[in-house]
């Protein structure tokens, strides 16, 4: 799928090592609630399985490329919910060069057309560590609607912090 400046493909076998670096590295682990590293083995069982249908699998993940083919991050569609027609939102820009130049608001644009357009879903939502300013930024940009905070959801290393959920209605 092609936005303005990003492309949206599936995982492919040569974005192990990206999804590795990306996956395990610590300053991500906040924000994707992750306790442990993964092992390349997971990883590449992960991607054989994401061959299958979001119906089956009920999440699909995006590598976020520069049109040019760079892959600078990942985009996750996950608890794919047909009957009620929604799925959460998870937007990683992995390569930190990447950062703050717009490619994350192209890609999430990109995604919302095809969660409507193909997925046919009614709405996107996305939980959101209160501290978290640039994702918040992004995602209200973008029309996405606070519909509550859950207090003292998130333990961080500083104490707990706030999550926010986040709805977009399509």
């Amino acid at each position: 799928m092609r936005g303005k400046t990003t492309l949206l493909r599936p995982i492919e076998p040569a974005d192990i090592a990206l999804l590795y670096a990306w996956e395990n590295d610590v300053n991500n682990w906040q924000v994707s609630g992750t306790l442990a590293p993964y092992s390349k083995d997971i990883l590449q069982n992960y991607l054989q399985n994401s061959a299958y249908d979001i119906h089956t699998t009920k999440q699909i993940r995006f590598i976020i490329s520069t049109t040019n083919n760079s892959p600078i991050g990942m985009l996750d569609l996950f608890n794919y919910d047909p009957l009620h027609q929604r799925a959460g939102i998870g937007i990683l820009i992995g390569n930190t060069d990447y950062r703050k130049q717009g490619y994350a608001t192209d890609a999430l644009q990109t995604l919302i057309v095809y969660s409507k357009n193909t997925l046919m879903l009614h709405q996107l939502y996305a939980t959101i560590g209160t501290q978290n300013t640039a994702s918040i930024r992004l995602f209200e940009a973008l029309n996405f609607k606070q519909a509550g905070i859950k207090k003292e959801w998130i333990k961080t290393p500083q104490g707990f912090d706030d999550e926010a959920m986040y709805q977009l209605l399509l």
